[in-house]
């Protein structure tokens, strides 16, 4: 029986950020399975460097979940995913999020958080001391907050949590969370 992954996220995702693991994580032979607030459709958002002192966004495509939160059972799977863009930032207040999340934490099974996945974590006031890690620049104070140690690298490996800041750090992001999901 493969390895299941799940991927929890919502309308406004980074394309790359969802799509990237999604094929990577099949092309592994894994399962990968999208959940976000309610199965639908997600519309993505594409986000870029563009010279601008911050990101822009335009439309991307769209990606069928697979599961709604309250569908989840996280012990079902074996790693969790949180892509980033503006989905972690209302995602967070689902009443579901925080079982599912937590679990993953509890249990030490892989995490793997990129970009504005952060803003997920910190919403549900996870307490991550004694840990490192990265995100998008902007959002250093919400790792603080979580009181972690922001590092400044592109992608950094702290037990079970893999952390990258942006969509361009996503072939050593999912190399790393790979690794760890095959221990």
């Amino acid at each position: 029986m493969s390895k299941k992954v799940l991927i929890v996220t919502g309308d406004a995702v980074e394309a790359l950020e969802v799509y990237y693991p999604y094929y990577r994580l099949q092309e592994e032979g894994y399962e990968a399975v999208i959940a976000s607030p309610t199965k639908k459709v997600l519309r993505t958002v594409v986000h870029d460097f563009e010279g601008w002192e911050t990101f822009t966004e335009k439309p991307g495509y769209q990606i069928q979940s697979h599961v709604s939160f309250a569908d989840v059972n996280p012990a079902d799977y074996d790693g969790l995913v949180i892509p980033g863009g503006r989905a972690p930032e209302y995602i967070r207040l689902d009443p579901n999020i925080g079982r599912i999340v937590n679990h993953f934490f509890e249990t030490g099974k892989p995490v793997g958080a990129i970009c504005h996945a952060v803003l997920l974590l910190s919403g549900l006031k996870l307490k991550l001391a004694d840990h490192k890690m990265t995100a998008y620049p902007a959002c250093r104070p919400d790792v603080e907050n979580l009181g972690a140690e922001y590092v400044t690298d592109q992608l950094h490996v702290d037990r079970n949590l893999v952390s990258g800041q942006a969509w361009p750090d996503l072939p050593g992001f999912m190399r790393e969370f790979l690794k760890l999901l095959g221990k």
